[in-house]
């Protein structure tokens, strides 16, 4: 069976292992830096596998050696951003816990596909490639999926039809620079240019754009982990059973896109080796401006870093 190590213990990484061991993708490891947080998580899910009837190991542990030989490796652990703290600083602090863990993955699983979803999440998945030394189509983040999900959701919502009808894909980076791509987003088959009027895509595209602070507008403390996590999973899941599934990541650009030497959300085929092919899309002159100026900010962040 495949091995899965989850770096962090938080409400991302125990819920994507909840996740992960409903789907039997493999063996799950997780692990933190706060002693007895992990273990205790691992057990609570373990003692939910007779009532649901998933059949895999979970071990929650401290010890990074636990990793060892993993196929995929999921770094969820950093900071989340406080009230009055400034980007650059969250983007520091948890540069330097990514530098950390992925000192560990090059020790303890070199041969692992790496998901990156601590935040600023196009930067840190940069900063993981550099800091493992992996190839970098076996490093890649997690931003797409989720926000193209949360796009996908709110069409729903105002159609009040399935979730199951719309497919949404959302580009650039994760977060205030994503770029919604309402021609490529359908509900069965039909754009939702024939069946929303502009000004009401562009209220859900901005919606989009605010989901993550919605929710933690709701819950005050805390952030966003299920949708997330379930995120996570569906990537995982087209990795370890090879499914060639087309997945908006964030991937390293070679000049796809007009851009290079960064990561950035665009749509890919994953499979066993990770990115297997990066999908290039036609994108009106705006959309192709806002995906530059996503670029940018990373850019500007990795300058910052002295990445």
């Amino acid at each position: 069976m495949k091995k899965i190590a989850v770096i962090g213990s938080g409400n991302v990484g125990s819920t994507t292992v909840q996740r992960l061991a409903e789907l039997e993708l493999g063996n799950i490891v997780m692990t933190d830096v706060v002693e007895g947080l992990p273990e205790g998580k691992a057990l609570d899910i373990i003692q939910a596998a007779p009532v649901l009837g998933y059949n895999v190991d979970i071990l929650g542990t401290t010890n990074y050696a636990d990793i060892a030989d993993s196929d995929v490796v999921i770094i969820t652990a950093g900071i989340a951003r406080k009230k009055g703290m400034m980007r650059d600083d969250l983007m520091r602090i948890n540069a330097n816990i990514i530098k950390d863990v992925s000192e560990n993955i090059s020790e303890y699983a070199p041969e692992a596909i790496v998901i990156t979803v601590s935040n600023p999440l196009d930067l840190m998945t940069y900063a993981t490639q550099k800091y493992t030394g992996l190839k970098p189509e076996r490093v890649f983040g997690m931003s797409g999926v989720l926000d193209s999900s949360r796009f996908a959701a709110f069409i729903a919502m105002e159609l009040g039809i399935s979730v199951k009808d719309v497919s949404a894909l959302v580009l650039g980076g994760h977060g205030d620079s994503l770029v919604a791509l309402p021609q490529y987003t359908t509900v069965a088959g039909v754009p939702i240019s024939k069946m929303l009027p502009q000004e009401t895509i562009d209220r859900l595209i901005q919606r989009t754009i605010n989901a993550g602070t919605e929710i933690v507008e709701y819950l005050k403390t805390g952030s966003a982990f299920y949708a997330p996590a379930a995120s996570i999973a569906t990537m995982v899941e087209s990795v370890i059973k090879d499914q060639k599934r087309v997945i908006p990541a964030a991937a390293y650009l070679q000049g796809e896109y007009n851009e290079s030497n960064l990561y950035l959300g665009v749509p890919v085929i994953l499979g066993k080796n990770g990115v297997e092919e990066i999908i290039e899309l036609e994108l009106t002159e705006s959309q192709q401006q806002a995906f530059s100026m996503s670029a940018n900010s990373v850019r500007e962040g990795i300058a910052k870093l002295q990445l």
